[in-house]
Formats: C-alpha cells, sequence, structure tokens
C-alpha cells in the first residue's frame, strides 16, 4: 500500500510525488496517460518555456492576476532557480531568452519531461497508468482512490494534480473539479485564459500566418473608454482573429466578454512618432514616385500586410504614388500607427492555454496545499483557481504548488 496517492503525473503531480517520495514517504502517481506531462510536452511550441527567471517573490506574485496572494508560502518554498538547479542537475542546461522565459539549451520539451521523471521514480516514486474516478473518504479523511476499472488503492494522503481542462487530448478534461467536489469543495467555473481572440474583421484570414514582432498593442474597452492592456512584442494572425504572447496575456484583462466590447489597437511602428513616420512615409513616396502604390510600401511593411493595408486605405493598387492625395498619406500613417481589429469573443476552452477558475483557494490552506474540508487532501497546479500571465509562470505555479504539497504529505 502506497501511504501517499499523486492522481496526474504533470508538471504539479511530477513534482509532488518527487518530493514526497525524497522525504521518505511511499508514493505512487496515477496517471490516466501511457506517458506522464504530455501537456508539458507541448509548451512553448514544443520547445517548453519551463519557468520565468525571476528572483523576487513579488515578481511572480505581480504575474499571477488571479489569486496571485494565495501563492506566496508556495513561490517562497521552491523557487524558479530551485527548479533550473533540479533540471540543470538532471542533465538538462538551460537559456534564458527575452522576458526572461527559462528554455532547454536543446529547445526540446521532452528533455524537460524526461528529466522530471527521471527525478521523480530515481528519488523513489512509481508510476502506474490509471484514471482515478473517486476519491474515498471516511469520517472526514481520504482513505484511498477508486480508478474507473474498479481498482481500489488504499492509502493515508492524496495529491489532485489532475490539471485543468485545456488542450483536453493530453488528459485535462476536468476529473480533478469532480474529486473535488466529492470532498466538498466548491468550484469557481472555469473559463479559458490565455487564449486566443476571435475578431471581426476579414482582413485577419487574409493574413493568417503573418507574425509580427516588435509591435505595441494596446487593448480598449470599447463600453468604458478605458484602456484595459498594453503590451509591446509579438502577434499572430490566424485564420479567425489573432494569437501570439501579447494577445494570450491580453485575453486575461477581457472581463465579461460580449462581441464588439473590447478592440486591439496594433502599432506597427511604435519606435517612431505619428510626425516622423509621415516624414518617413513621404521620403519613401519621393523616392517611389513613378511606382504603382501596391509596389511602393515593401520597406514599411511585411508582403503580405501590403495588399491589406493597400485595401484599408482605399486607394487601388495601380494608381502611381504621385498621385497619392495628402489625405489618402495620412490615412496610411494613421493606419500603421493604429491597425484596429474589433474582438468577437475568445476561442473554445480546449485552445486555451491554460484554465481560469478550479478548487477555490479559500478552502486550500496555501502554506501546505491541504484541504480544509477533507483531511489528507492536497492539491496542486492548475486544478487550483490561479492562472498567470504567459512566459513561465503557469508552469511554476504548478512546480512551486506541487513542490508545496509534496513537502507537507
Amino acid at each position: 500500500m502506497a501511504r501517499v496517492i499523486v492522481i496526474g503525473g504533470g508538471a504539479a503531480g511530477l513534482l509532488a510525488a518527487g518530493t514526497a517520495a525524497r522525504r521518505g514517504e511511499e508514493v505512487l502517481i496515477l496517471e490516466r496517460n501511457d506517458r506522464p506531462a504530455r501537456k508539458l510536452m507541448i509548451t512553448g511550441k514544443g520547445r517548453c518555456n519551463a519557468t520565468n527567471n525571476c528572483t523576487m517573490v513579488s515578481d511572480l506574485v505581480s504575474n499571477v492576476p488571479t489569486n496571485g496572494r494565495f501563492l506566496f508560502s508556495a513561490f517562497m518554498r521552491f523557487m524558479p532557480n530551485d527548479l533550473m538547479d533540479l533540471l540543470e542537475n538532471e542533465g538538462v542546461p538551460l537559456k534564458i531568452e527575452r522576458g526572461n522565459r527559462v528554455f532547454p539549451v536543446s529547445d526540446k520539451a521532452v528533455d524537460v519531461v524526461d528529466a522530471l521523471v527521471r527525478w521523480c521514480t530515481s528519488g523513489g516514486a512509481k508510476i502506474e497508468k490509471g484514471r482515478v474516478s473517486s476519491l474515498l473518504i471516511s469520517d472526514g479523511q481520504v482513505t484511498g482512490v477508486q480508478t474507473e476499472d474498479g481498482a481500489v488503492y488504499d492509502c493515508d494522503r492524496v495529491i489532485v494534480a489532475t490539471g485543468g481542462m485545456s488542450y483536453p487530448l493530453t488528459g485535462s478534461t476536468g476529473d480533478g473539479y469532480a474529486l473535488a467536489k466529492q470532498a466538498g469543495h466548491t468550484i469557481i467555473e472555469p473559463h479559458s485564459a490565455l487564449v486566443p481572440l476571435v475578431c471581426h474583421e476579414g482582413f485577419c484570414a487574409d493574413l493568417q500566418g503573418l507574425t509580427l514582432k516588435n509591435t505595441s498593442m494596446t487593448v480598449l474597452d470599447n463600453e468604458t473608454y478605458k484602456e484595459v492592456y498594453q503590451d509591446f512584442g509579438e502577434l499572430l494572425f490566424t485564420h479567425f482573429g489573432v494569437s501570439g504572447p501579447t494577445v494570450l496575456s491580453a485575453s486575461c484583462h477581457l472581463k465579461d466578454m460580449e462581441k464588439g466590447r473590447y478592440s486591439i489597437h496594433i502599432d506597427l511602428k511604435p519606435a517612431l512618432s505619428h510626425e516622423k513616420l509621415d516624414e518617413r512615409v513621404l521620403r519613401d513616396f519621393t523616392e517611389n514616385s513613378n511606382k504603382n502604390f501596391i509596389n511602393a510600401l515593401d520597406s514599411l511593411l511585411p508582403k503580405k500586410l501590403v495588399p491589406v493595408m493597400v485595401r484599408l486605405v482605399g486607394v487601388k493598387p495601380q494608381t502611381k504614388v504621385n498621385q497619392i492625395t495628402r489625405e489618402q498619406r495620412a490615412k496610411l500613417v494613421n493606419l500603421l500607427k493604429d491597425l484596429t481589429v474589433t474582438v468577437n469573443g475568445f476561442r473554445p476552452i480546449e485552445e486555451a492555454v491554460i484554465t481560469r477558475g478550479g478548487v477555490c483557494v479559500k478552502e486550500i490552506d496555501p502554506k501546505t496545499m491541504q484541504s480544509k474540508l477533507c483531511k489528507g487532501l492536497f492539491f496542486a497546479g492548475e486544478v487550483i483557481d490561479v492562472d498567470a500571465y504567459t512566459g513561465g509562470f503557469n508552469l511554476q505555479i504548478a512546480f512551486s504548488t506541487g513542490h508545496l504539497a509534496g513537502e507537507n504529505v
């Protein structure tokens, strides 16, 4: 009989199990997939943005818009440098990229997964395939679990680390919410977090696959006329709208989503003021005065964006540059400084990077990750109602809460 059962072999589950095993506990991970950490395999576009190289707990907390203060103890006990030491000691060299994002030098998520599994099992934890369908609870104390095939596993303590509802093909289908409810816990309704946005403008589909780098983005609430988010970095056009790191982070700030409520304003030339950009465009027009308008924008814009911009300016593509009016040039400059798309909604939760919502943090002891309602029951990772911005922060939440739960079982 294992004294500790960890439900779920993802980032949080592996850290929880490995930590508990190295403290002398008999630990068994029950993982529903053939291989553990399948979702970890696809993070960072398969490169695995393992964490963010923050050195202050306050920096970590400030990047967690939902219940960040709840994580203070977890971060204190296991910081990004602790994870980085663990991975490098397991033979995974790391590198730090823009925004303090931490990746394996190999750019292969599988190296991180293999290292975590190796660390976990070498510490004494065992991994078996099995999908837990229910907790066994007696007199307010967890006594074991039962799997969907009827097998019963007795234990003293259980750590639920099943993830949220995003990317269900990796096994994140909300199993942990049902288990938590069985123990009397409140589930904050799951929603998409860090999710691409569906946009109204048809030109997004025309620009599908185009990535804009080093652009400034501002999101406005069209009801209140207030700015709700601003960022600088990478944006990707898709067949349905927009995605990319800046868009995913922006999605966390779009509350009470309604069709048309929010608009995204993209500055394609953030390094230039409106006046300086006008001078630049005028200079280009002077040098290309005898060219067709559609052939005179290559130095200003990515090739894919040129016909869209010509259409938005409202000038026929074959119009000679020397025939462009001052008003038409002004419209081009305005578009370069404020290319606007209107948000119609979020993409489905299945496409979200993470899930907002989950087990209510008021019912979990933040110093131990133990349930306040059921003795011997712990939670770790995305199953809890916490979520962060992009950049490795969500994985650090998983690692830190997993480590804290593993310490306290």
